[in-house]
């Protein structure tokens, strides 16, 4: 909501419904203490804990964090196992309180990489969690923002061959639909920690109009109040969607 006091404009967005974050700086923050790096792991899963315990207490409506990407095969393999390991780990422990606090998880990225016990536990999950109306947690793992939008056109292409859609059928939203995130909203906020500033191939095709946030906080260090610190930084924003500011305030567009 934009409003217009005599010659000062005060911007209010509200909270953002979609927040995504890239958390960075795990590895970072446990070589700072002279520990392995996976225990800067250990200490970004207690931080992911907070946040989204923050962020269903807010009523955000969806928390996009990007745990795994498409690239990150390419680390030592000890430390990919070791990730693993974590990963499925955490996911036993979590999913009750998770469900228990009417959270919806669901894991996006392509899942065949990962091996089949962990595939299982990723669908019981899911299952588990899936009537939840709360907070939607959207896991990003194995995933790259490339991937999804070839995934998509795979399956469009597939739907024009096969005589289910014509050429002319296809548009943006048609795209969209064939997305890991069909059905959410767009991020509205993009918070990256660890002090780079780049969105390393996530949600390239949802960040069209996203504001981002970045910080040099490690992320096992980002707390409710750094997070308090980004939403404030985007309620202040004016968002075009590109209308002019004029249009904006004159509150003709959203």
């Amino acid at each position: 909501m934009t409003a217009v006091s005599n010659e000062k404009t005060v911007v209010d967005n509200g909270n953002p419904r979609h927040i995504a974050i890239i958390m960075d700086g795990n590895g970072r923050w446990a070589q700072k203490r002279m520990m392995p790096r996976i225990m800067g792991h250990h200490a970004g899963v207690k931080a992911v804990r907070k946040i989204v315990e923050y962020c269903a207490k807010q009523h955000i409506e969806v928390l996009s964090l990007f745990a795994f990407s498409s690239e990150n095969w390419r680390r030592p393999q000890d430390e990919v196992s070791l990730l693993m390991e974590l990963f499925m780990a955490t996911l036993q422990s979590e999913v009750d309180k998770l469900d228990k606090n009417n959270i919806r998880l669901k894991i996006i990225g392509d899942k065949h990489a990962f091996p089949e016990k962990l595939q299982q536990k990723i669908a019981a999950a899911e299952q588990q969690t899936s009537r939840n109306t709360g907070l939607t947690l959207l896991i990003a793992a194995n995933y790259g923002g490339r991937w999804d939008i070839t995934q998509a056109a795979r399956k469009i292409a597939a739907d024009v061959l096969a005589g289910v859609i014509q050429v002319s059928d296809v548009t943006e939203e048609l795209v969209d639909s064939h997305l890991m995130t069909a059905g959410l909203p767009e991020p509205d906020l993009f918070i990256r920690t660890g002090g780079e500033e780049r969105i390393s191939n996530f949600l390239l095709w949802q960040s069209a109009y996203t504001e981002f946030y970045f910080t040099d906080a490690l992320w096992p260090d980002f707390d409710q109040a750094s997070l308090d610190k980004a939403i404030a930084s985007f309620k202040g924003r004016q968002r075009r969607f590109g209308h002019t500011g004029e249009q904006v305030i004159a509150q003709k567009v959203r």
